[in-house]
């Protein structure tokens, strides 16, 4: 069955863990592009005060303080949204938190905050995206849009719990899309798999090191991200991931797992920590982020575009390109001959 999904313009989005990092970004950027929004984190004020910017520059922004960990709150977020815009039409479930450390250095509660947040927090919402997109939509598809990671394919030591969870994603959302497609659903369901993404990532995340938590490079803008998920949010896939060393590290892990894991503990582990000691840090999964910031400060270079993730977005133009050029090279080495 083909689906066709609505231009942004004429869609309300939700998105969860709209406050910072990809979410920030991805939020900004649906308002840019005409979307009415509905936002979801913790903090109320956070969401206000962000809401207030999108509504200020002639958006339209409403706001629902919820933890996505809890069932009966994520109810609310589409009821918010069918009380004030009739429905919605893309879920973004983007709301997740990491732990770096050793996975026999960290406590048992911490384990299961984070799979409340980034496992059962994108079950909750896409389940209740789901029973709402299920039913009649005048001829165009609704969108749940899931955020992933490398670490969906790709397990990242220091990162364990998190891996499994986004792992967890995977199956749940690959699941979920067979389950629809089977029943006629007009639902398209996409799994995003970003790379590093140069957001306050590290910063929010539960940590048992010695020394303070970074990602490994390549990183790239958390924009790239943005850009991936609406162009998702318009056109149906099945899955996108968002730069191209994740995508290569991905391809090493799948083509040659043990090399992959030689690599990973050889050098990833020491990619994943700075220079500067460990202090007592705020964490996501007991206090809710405020700081509003898409963007933090890395020693790596940050990379504002992907050629590999445009060339996904855009892959009838990319073969045209690349087939125009081996033409031309032909032509020319002929000429030569």
């Amino acid at each position: 069955m083909a689906l066709h999904l609505k231009d942004l313009e004429h869609q309300t989005v939700i998105i969860t863990g709209a406050t910072t990092g990809i979410g920030l970004a991805t939020a900004r950027m649906a308002a840019e592009h005409g979307a009415r929004l509905v936002l979801a984190a913790r903090d109320e004020n956070s969401l206000r005060n962000l809401c207030d910017e999108i509504n200020l520059a002639g958006g339209k922004a409403i706001y629902v303080a919820v933890d996505v960990g809890d069932k009966t709150q994520v109810h609310r977020i589409s009821q918010t949204a069918i009380d004030t815009f009739g429905g919605f039409d893309t879920w973004i479930n983007n709301a997740g938190v990491s732990l770096f450390g050793n996975l026999l250095d960290i406590d048992e509660e911490d384990y299961r905050r984070l799979f409340d947040t980034t496992y059962w927090g994108v079950v909750y919402g896409s389940l209740e995206a789901a029973r709402h997109l299920s039913k009649s939509r005048d001829g165009y598809a609704g969108g749940i849009i899931n955020i992933g990671s490398i670490a969906s394919d790709q397990a990242i030591p220091y990162q364990g719990m998190y891996s499994a969870a986004k792992h967890a994603v995977k199956g749940f959302t690959d699941a979920l899309r067979m389950e629809l497609e089977h029943a006629g659903a007009p639902i398209s369901v996409t799994l995003i798999k970003p790379a590093s993404i140069a957001t306050p990532f590290p910063e929010h995340a539960g940590n048992a090191m010695d020394r303070e938590p970074t990602l490994p490079p390549p990183l790239y803008d958390p924009r790239i991200v943005a850009r991936s998920i609406l162009y998702c949010a318009e056109h149906p896939r099945r899955d996108m991931y968002v730069g191209g060393g994740g995508r290569f590290m991905t391809a090493l892990g799948h083509c040659a797992p043990w090399l992959m894991d030689k690599i990973m503990s050889a050098k990833i582990i020491g990619q994943q920590q700075t220079d500067k000691p460990e202090h007592r840090r705020h964490f996501a999964l007991q206090e809710a982020a405020t700081d509003r910031r898409e963007r933090a400060r890395y020693a790596s270079h940050v990379s504002k575009t992907s050629l590999y993730t445009n060339a996904s977005m855009h892959p009838l133009l990319t073969t045209t390109v690349l087939a125009s050029a081996l033409i031309g090279a032909v032509v020319l080495a002929g000429r030569r001959s």
